[in-house]
């Protein structure tokens, strides 16, 4: 049973490590006006994912089968590798925000080409993050000697939320046309 439940504490471990990790560094950064410092700490965030990778292959070379915990490790990692970059950016403007007194973010547009190519832009990360988290899944599947089956059956799921998501994110690119007022017709 200790052995089920290792994985299970890491990946707990890493997601609250990938928290504490980001709050410290911007705490760092900008209410302890240290941000070199701080900096390291955000740059210390992509460790959590190589912890939790090598604890996944670890479990795995040890003999267990291939299970929702090692897909669950591969979503994580998958998802930190497709929007880790840009959460980090996004956290940072924000905590520049209210911690040392910078602009406040400006908020994207809600319609217009400009947010047609953000959600575009959002679509290839999730992307992104499907083709590693998969992958990340077919190789624990393939490292176990017993097939990746079971590791993979997350994978269905989320390739329907990945098209899902395509079709909303692309639609916004075909523009909905402002409807315009109509002319009254004499009659």
């Amino acid at each position: 049973m200790r052995g089920k439940t290792v994985l299970l504490a890491v990946i707990a471990a890493c997601e609250i490590g990938f928290w504490v990790l980001l709050a410290a560094g911007l705490v760092t950064r900008y209410l302890l006006r240290m941000p070199k410092a701080g900096l390291v700490l955000l740059a210390a965030v992509p460790l959590v994912d190589v912890v939790l990778l090598v604890t996944s292959v670890v479990d795995i070379h040890r003999g267990a089968a291939p299970s929702f915990k090692h897909s669950l490790a591969a979503i994580f990692i998958g998802v930190s590798v497709g929007f880790g970059h840009q959460s980090l950016k996004w956290a940072d403007k924000w905590a520049a925000h209210f911690m040392a007194g910078a602009p406040r973010p400006v908020k994207p547009p809600r319609k217009g080409p400009e947010r047609a190519r953000l959600e575009r832009a959002g679509w290839f990360r999730h992307l992104l993050a499907y083709v590693v988290g998969v992958g990340i899944m077919i190789g624990l599947g393939l490292l176990s000697g017993r097939g990746y089956n079971a590791v993979l059956g997350p994978a269905w799921t989320w390739t329907l939320v990945l098209v899902i998501d395509a079709i909303v994110s692309f639609s916004y690119s075909f523009g909905r046309a402002e409807a315009q007022p109509r002319e009254k017709q004499s009659v």
